[in-house]
C-alpha cells in the first residue's frame, strides 16, 4: 500500500533476545521472506529478567542482541509465531510496528526465474 509522498507501508519487527539466539531469529526472518536484517549486539535494558548491561563480556553470544527487519505486512505472522515459540523457553521481547519505506523493492523477495 502506498502512502503519503510515495512511501509504502511495511512492518518493522524488532526482537531482543540473548545473543546466542540471533541465528534462530535470523533463520525465522529469512524463512518468512525477509530480505535482510540488522543485528545490534550488547544491548542494555531493564525488564522482567532484571537489568542487562550493554557491554560485551567475552563475545556477542553472552549479551542481549536486538534484531531489526522490515517486511511486507503479510509476512509478520510467521515471524511472530516462530518468535513466540522461542520466547516460550527463553526471555526476550518482540515489537511489531508500522513503518513506511521509500524503496519497497528492497524489502520484497524476488521470485527465482
Amino acid at each position: 500500500m502506498t502512502t503519503w509522498d510515495g512511501l509504502t507501508t511495511m512492518a518493522r519487527i524488532e526482537i531482543v533476545v540473548d545473543g546466542e539466539h540471533v541465528p534462530t531469529v535470523r533463520d525465522l526472518l529469512l524463512e518468512a521472506g525477509a530480505t535482510g536484517y540488522t543485528a545490534l549486539h550488547g544491548v542494555a535494558g531493564f525488564g522482567h529478567s532484571g537489568e542487562h548491561a550493554g557491554r560485551l563480556l567475552f563475545n556477542d553470544r553472552n549479551s542481549l542482541s536486538m534484531v531489526i527487519s522490515v517486511v511486507p505486512p503479510e509476512h509478520v505472522q510467521p515471524v511472530v509465531a516462530g518468535i513466540r515459540a522461542l520466547l516460550d523457553h527463553h526471555h526476550g521481547v518482540v515489537f511489531v510496528s508500522e513503518t513506511h519505506v521509500s524503496r519497497p523493492d528492497y524489502f520484497q523477495a524476488t521470485k527465482p526465474d
